[in-house]
């Protein structure tokens, strides 16, 4: 099965499909906006997109393998509730036909760290569906599909303790999904990190305790084929720490999605709009995210990105995005700039990820106004 992964057009948000070479799929964060619902308004809808790219079970349950939270925004999580089926597998109903999640990847530390006065509905309906799948493994030992959690780093005060069988500790790899290995993909999960005193503690955000994982996916017999680097929103604390507790290999990657929609506060502590060019790069953050292999993408989840003050998205971390992949020829796609409403999708082979070629030009990537999509097709 060919080996790709589909970036939903969300303006300032995360939405993203990942399909293994055996045929199974990753999700790794929504934002499905209800204007979507209005054939009048131009809204994506990006829902129906994600159906279309899904199977059936033999229940005729459309399904994910696994849900990747990276953290609890809304503009991550939007649209849970009313799209995926939270709850028993055996409460599926086929009038509401909503996702069904085999798997959810899910940490509990990114919860405990958010706010909880201003956690979204669907950000609290995740995390009760997260607990409810802890508690099942806790009393029976065991979980079948639908009802499956894997967590992603330890707790706080040994939280985590007695659930070693469904836990994946920061700093490690595993293969598994939906109680099986996998040998078409592999994970480092490289984040959250438990902080080391109280003063770390107090800097680990919500957006600093985001879900950082590096990807890498096989394809026609080649085990790393493509390796992606995924970062939510965290911000310049947590990539220095990564920068010190991560070498070069272990960050290299062919496509990055810029974390938190290309904002400056991924690279730097200085305010964008406050200094301007004034602001300072994080040598150490810069070099976190600046492993990219010749050839790489780097796509930006946002909306389009214009020479103001406004972060996220900001203009000088696509500067300086396009200044890491200029010694290796990549290419920096923001999605709102790709033309048409249909995913950007990259297709994935032993050479690693390219654009869909024959969508974009179906799409009018030689259009004017579209030199970012000849960009891509160039890339190809």
């Amino acid at each position: 099965m060919a080996v790709k992964t589909c970036h939903f057009k969300v303006d300032n948000g995360d939405m993203t499909l990942i399909e293994f070479e055996n045929g199974r799929r990753l999700l790794v964060d929504i934002k499905i906006r209800q204007t979507a619902d209005d054939p009048d308004d131009e809204t994506p809808d990006v829902a129906a997109q994600l159906r279309d790219r899904l199977d059936v079970d033999d229940e005729g349950r459309l399904y994910v393998d696994a849900f990747l939270l990276t953290h609890p925004d809304a503009d991550h999580c939007a649209g849970l509730r009313a799209h995926f089926h939270l709850g028993p597998p055996s409460t599926w109903s086929r009038k509401d036909n909503k996702i069904l999640i085999r798997e959810m990847w899910s940490s509990p530390i990114v919860f405990r760290r958010a706010d909880q006065d201003t956690l979204c509905e669907d950000a609290k309906a995740w995390r009760t569906e997260a607990r409810r799948r802890v508690k099942l493994f806790r009393a029976q030992g065991y979980l079948y599909d639908g009802d499956r959690i894997k967590i992603m780093g330890e707790d706080v005060e040994r939280r985590t303790d007695g659930l070693e069988a469904i836990l994946v500790p920061s700093g490690s790899t595993f293969s598994t999904i939906c109680g099986v290995t996998d040998v078409s993909f592999e994970a480092l999960l490289i984040a959250p990190l438990l902080a080391d005193n109280e003063a770390e503690a107090e800097i680990l955000s919500k957006n600093n305790s985001s879900v950082v994982m590096r990807l890498t996916l096989a394809a026609r017999g080649k085990s790393d084929a493509a390796r992606y680097l995924l970062g939510g929103d965290a911000e310049v604390a947590i990539w220095e720490r990564v920068r010190d507790r991560y070498g070069d290999d272990e960050l290299a990657y062919d496509a990055l999605i810029a974390p938190h929609h290309c904002s400056w506060h991924s690279l730097s502590w200085d305010s964008w709009s406050e200094k301007a060019e004034d602001a300072k790069v994080s040598p150490k953050a810069r070099s976190a995210l600046g492993q990219a292999a010749p050839g790489a993408t780097i796509l930006a989840s946002s909306v389009a990105i214009k020479d103001d003050d406004n972060d996220p998205p900001c203009i000088r971390a696509r500067r300086e995005y396009k200044s890491i992949l200029k010694s290796g020829a990549g290419v920096f796609q923001c999605l709102a700039d790709d033309a048409g409403f249909e995913p950007y999708e990259l297709l994935i082979n032993q050479y690693g990820p390219k654009p869909d070629r024959k969508r974009l030009a179906a799409a009018g990537a030689f259009g004017a106004g579209t030199a970012i999509g000849s960009e891509a097709l160039a890339h190809g």
